[in-house]
């Protein structure tokens, strides 16, 4: 694998996370959250963190006047976002453009309309007026000592239909002082090589006085490969979004197109040594915006470099890289063994040594004939990483020292006013100690965590960093109706790690207890005090 040479040609990052990411449905953030975000991707080292639309609501208002005193940013430069003055306004009582002065940051970005279709419907106004919208705002802002960049938005489909306004578009930001033209996939209905045609064009006509850059859309899925074809077509600059969030199907994805450019076209897009904080940077977004990362995200998703089983366990224990195109460590990643009912003796070992376990002949056995009787009443252990290790560990001779539970029991009860209460009794011993706890909650599983937790917090502090994030439930054998197998599975998080654990029954309370106790031992076996 390439590592790219310190001379290797730069391609600018831009991450607008904090704009476009917001658009996508079901994310929110806070101005906490996204300054949080923006500390996040300084760490990566991407060169511009694009903070929102200055004026257009109160959360970017607050945002910037807070990023002014409380960011301190080491590698990359924050941006206003905002667009050209109004059709027939004035620039000097535009309130899109004072805002943009106002919010402080050494470097803007604006939109404006690049396709005349956009300029005559849209707007309704004449073409000479788009471009005099262009050239008199980029001056303007030019003149405030910004440096300004501007987002040629529809591009792609304005040069198709007229490619001589599109391009005289992007002559009147260049020659009023723009630093950088991107040109916009907006639509997301572009292929590559339309991509590289077009932006080969516009950097013959104008890249010598001014980056060219790129802002991809997803709509046919080609996001990362259009931002792609325009590099090799001599862009320098390419827009998105931590983990391809926006609106629609998403913006071109930063951890993808990042470590393609970086590993496998040798360019240089992070300072030296960042590269690697990708996968961690990745997931800490998607936990501030409470977004699950897709697992099988190229480079940064947890089974990006799974493997299960058969010949290519086989051969990845013989040569590592045989079926990993990168070293995962590059990219802040790991190999991870996925097991389950399939697996052979090579397998366990691998996995065993993964977690660190020593596991003698018989050990190893006993994970081979537990996976296949569990499996077989409904347990998915590649599912549930947390419920594998403590199999695992168990068949070591592993005995969780933290709880013994001696009983449960949990009440619901419906009021004369019609609702319903939950309230759950524990019996657990800790040491030599019992302990009886009685706690209500909004449910079964609630109540339960709740009377657990009371019952062995005193003894073990750091439960209070442990928190459950997620619950599913799903019914094996649909036929039996009310009678059905259920398989539950709990996600927890301790702030450093997340994990999965596993309950099966056909009573689903004590499905949930199960993966509720054991995420609650595997949380406690690896958070320090």
């Amino acid at each position: 694998m390439p590592t790219p040479p310190s001379s290797a040609t730069v391609v600018e990052v831009f991450d607008t996370t904090l704009r476009d990411g917001m658009q996508v449905e079901g994310v929110s953030a806070t101005v906490d959250d996204k300054l949080r975000i923006a500390e996040q991707l300084d760490r990566l080292g991407v060169h511009y963190i694009e903070g929102g639309w200055p004026g257009a609501n109160p959360k970017d208002v607050e945002f910037f006047a807070r990023a002014a005193t409380e960011l301190r940013l080491d590698a990359s430069a924050l941006v206003a976002f905002g667009s050209t003055r109004r059709p027939r306004g004035r620039v000097d009582d535009d309130a899109t453009l004072r805002n943009l002065i106002e919010a402080g940051t050494g470097t803007v970005c604006i939109v404006a309309k690049s396709w005349d279709y956009q300029v005559t419907e849209a707007l309704q106004t004449t073409l000479d007026e788009g471009e005099a919208m262009i050239a008199d705002s980029v001056a303007f802002l030019a003149g405030a000592g910004r440096r300004v960049m501007v987002d040629m938005e529809h591009f792609f489909d304005g040069f198709k239909r007229n490619p001589e306004f599109s391009l005289r578009a992007l002559e009147a930001a260049v020659v009023r002082g723009a630093s950088h033209v991107v040109l916009c996939d907006t639509n997301g209905g572009s292929l590559p090589h339309e991509v590289e045609a077009i932006v080969a064009a516009v950097v013959a006509h104008v890249g010598g006085d001014v980056v060219v850059g790129i802002h991809c859309h997803d709509d046919t899925g080609c996001a990362v490969a259009n931002s792609i074809a325009a590099v090799r077509a001599g862009g320098r600059h390419v827009q998105g979004t931590l983990n391809g969030l926006g609106e629609r199907t998403g913006n071109c994805n930063l951890t993808t197109v990042i470590p393609n450019l970086e590993l496998k076209l040798g360019m240089r897009c992070l300072p030296e040594g960042r590269l690697e904080r990708l996968t961690a940077v990745s997931h800490h977004v998607a936990e501030v915006l409470n977004r699950p990362l897709n697992p099988q995200a190229p480079y940064v998703g947890s089974s990006a470099f799974a493997h299960k089983a058969g010949l290519h366990v086989s051969a990845i224990a013989r040569a590592k890289d045989a079926y990993e195109h990168v070293d995962p460590a590059t990219v802040g990643n790991g190999t991870r063994f996925v097991v389950s009912e399939m697996a052979g003796r090579a397998t366990i070992q691998m996995k065993a040594a993964e977690l660190g376990l020593a596991m003698d002949g018989p050990a190893v056995n006993q994970v081979i004939d537990d996976l296949k009787r569990l499996e077989h009443e409904g347990f998915h252990f590649e599912a549930a990483d947390a419920s594998l290790e403590l199999l695992m560990r168990r068949a070591a001779g592993f005995e969780q020292p933290f709880f013994r539970v001696e009983s449960m029991r949990v009440i619901t009860d419906e009021t004369a006013t019609g609702e319903f209460t939950t309230e759950a009794t524990v019996k657990v011993w800790v040491g030599d100690q019992r302990f009886v706890r009685t706690r209500e909650g909004n449910g079964p599983v609630n109540a339960i965590d709740s009377a657990l937790r009371a019952t062995v917090r005193s003894a073990y502090p750091q439960l209070d960093r442990i928190h459950l994030t997620d619950y599913k439930v799903r019914i094996l054998d649909g036929s039996t109706a009310t009678g059905a197998v259920t398989r539950v599975l709990i996600n927890a998080t301790n702030g450093e790690r997340d994990w999965t654990t596993i309950g099966v029954s056909p009573n689903i309370i004590e499905a949930s207890w199960r993966a509720l106790e054991e995420s609650l031992v595997y949380g406690l076996l690896h958070t320090a005090n």
